[in-house]
């Protein structure tokens, strides 16, 4: 059974950080690209990060310099580091698991406020 389930996500205020986790089982993990995206409220569903199996990265715009994409193959873990956090960043944070077919997780709920 494939299962992609989040964690780490809370309340933080602006300028804090968190670290996300996305622990993977049910496919190999080392053969799929990953992904986080994320949805706010009244908004649609837009990607976050990604790496690719060999460890490749890219970043939307709104997030370089304060995000960090990571995995580590050996734990099927997908890790983002998120830093210097702003109050449009709370969202729903999705992990994603891309190859020919693609996994969603269930999200885990991101609140930046004072």
């Amino acid at each position: 059974q494939v299962q992609l389930v989040e964690s780490g996500g809370g309340l933080v205020q602006p300028g804090g950080s968190l670290r996300l986790s996305c622990a993977a089982s049910g496919f190999t993990f080392i053969n799929y690209a990953m992904y986080w995206y994320r949805q706010a409220p009244g908004k649609q569903r837009e990607l976050v990060a990604g790496i690719t199996n060999t460890g490749s990265t890219n970043y939307a715009d709104s997030v370089k310099g304060r995000f960090t994409i990571s995995r580590d193959n050996a734990k099927n873990t997908m890790y983002l580091q998120m830093n210097r956090l702003k109050p449009e960043d709370t969202a729903i944070y999705y992990c994603n698991g891309r190859r020919i077919v693609e996994y969603w997780g269930q999200g885990t709920q991101v609140t930046v406020s004072s």
